[in-house]
């Protein structure tokens, strides 16, 4: 372990010691508070809302780590070893955030006390949008940017990630196929499912939900305006290395007839699945 890494370990368990006995009256082995994301649909959004939980309970003030089913720059698929040894990591009152496929022995150890779990996603049409910013203006490290930057316009790097580049040495599939792992989680009673668009549109509803979910696992004697108002305040976009609108719809700004119709083509009804359309008839 690097220098750098033993002290953000060391700064962290201190603040987690410094958080159980500031909550010394409740129990020290509460539940993994965790958030599993499709990329793009508000990850660091929800890691802020669970964060706003360590001011009423003794969970860590930082996310404990982040993991992706691909690694960032290189673009490599991890082995599904590699998730399930990053979940038996964590720790009681961590909070962790995760790009997690729902594959089935993740989904045991996720479904299981240890955790209480999350799962936010987002209209797959905003998704392949904001997609196409973050990976040609917001990350020069990302595997897909300088090809993305070779493409004449926003309409032909909208078609990529709609359909993938299935020619590729590195794997990136069509958006449909690349929803396909996380399909799962929705099946999951014990996780937690999230619009982020009603997140956008209906937050106190939705952070209600959020604090339903998390207090039949954790009673606290705490009033729910209390925890409520926790979990806004924590919510501040401008930390978000990635946040660049948190709009909703915007899709329909950017697709043509032509994008409509190869999303429509590839991604079949997962719009319905999602509950994002009743019909296919945009």
């Amino acid at each position: 372990m690097s220098l750098k890494s033993s002290l953000r370990s060391f700064l962290y368990q201190t603040e987690k010691g410094i958080q159980r006995l500031r909550f010394a009256s409740q129990p020290s082995d509460l539940p993994v508070l965790l958030s599993i994301s499709f990329p793009k649909s508000g990850t660091h959004l929800l890691d802020q809302i669970l964060l706003g939980f360590a001011n009423v309970a003794p969970y860590a003030k930082r996310v404990h780590s982040f993991y992706a089913e691909y690694e960032g720059e290189s673009g490599v698929k991890r082995a599904p070893e590699q998730a399930l040894h990053w979940l038996d990591s964590l720790r009681p009152r961590d909070v962790a955030s995760a790009h997690l496929f729902a594959r089935p022995d993740a989904v045991a150890r996720v479904t299981s006390p240890r955790f209480i779990p999350y799962f936010i996603f987002r209209d797959p049409r905003d998704v392949v949008v904001s997609h196409v910013f973050y990976v040609t203006e917001m990350e020069a490290r990302h595997v897909h940017h300088a090809y993305y930057q070779s493409l004449p316009d926003f309409d032909a790097r909208l078609k990529v990630s709609i359909l993938g580049r299935p020619d590729a040495d590195i794997e990136f599939p069509n958006i449909a196929e690349r929803f396909a792992p996380y399909l799962d989680w929705l099946n999951q009673r014990e996780v937690l499912t999230i619009h982020f668009e009603d997140l956008i549109q209906d937050r106190v509803q939705t952070l209600n939900r959020i604090i339903d979910h998390f207090l039949a696992r954790v009673p606290l004697q705490t009033s729910r305006q209390l925890i409520l108002d926790s979990l806004e305040s924590s919510i501040n976009p401008t930390k978000s290395p990635t946040f660049r609108s948190g709009k909703t719809g915007e899709w329909k700004k950017h697709f043509t007839q032509e994008h409509k119709k190869i999303f429509k083509d590839v991604a079949g009804n997962l719009l319905i699945e999602l509950g994002f359309e009743t019909a296919l008839d945009w």
